[in-house]
């Protein structure tokens, strides 16, 4: 009965993770047999949701962990191949991209520039930015609405470049 309730509510909880659904049910899986192993020695005047929340969120950690190891020694694989053609391309791409987008961020208006930036490369919250600022959230809330909205305006001719970026992270991961 547990399992059946808890079960998809959990496996969303590991996909905010592990961003792969059969992982994320393998993971909510697992968690559901270690509880199985161990309810002799579970403390059951405390939730067991909660003992399934934090089993489920080490078990995606570590999965993160090993397979981010498993990646880099990829990476550094394909490192040791010469420079090629599609690679110069990818940098000019990538050097376009760079230059609009700071572009884009330079035409926001200062306040929003501002909050964008504080939001985008300091990774601060909204809630923490208003703090910062002496501003509503409300307001942050508004001055993003419009920073996004004004990049995609100015980036979407890198859509499809986007696109083919996602492609091939999802292609990796698989």
């Amino acid at each position: 009965m547990l399992f059946r309730t808890h079960f998809k509510g959990l496996c969303s909880f590991a996909l905010k993770y592990v961003k792969d659904l059969d992982t994320a049910k393998e993971i909510v899986q697992d968690s559901f047999l270690s509880l199985w192993e161990k309810r002799e020695q579970i403390d059951l005047s405390k939730p067991v949701k909660s003992y399934l929340t934090t089993a489920i969120y080490n078990k995606s950690i570590n999965h993160l962990r090993d397979n981010k190891k498993f990646n880099s020694d990829i990476l550094n694989f394909e490192e040791l191949y010469p420079f090629n053609e599609n690679e110069r391309n990818d940098r000019l791409v990538t050097n376009e991209l760079n230059r609009k987008i700071h572009d884009s961020i330079n035409e926001l208006p200062e306040k929003c520039r501002e909050i964008f930036m504080m939001n985008r490369f300091e990774d601060l919250k909204y809630r923490e930015i208003a703090e910062k600022l002496d501003i509503s959230i409300k307001t942050v809330e508004t001055h993003m609405s419009k920073a996004l909205q004004h990049m995609r305006s100015r980036l979407v001719e890198f859509l499809p470049i986007f696109i083919l970026i996602i492609h091939e992270v999802i292609k990796i991961n698989l």
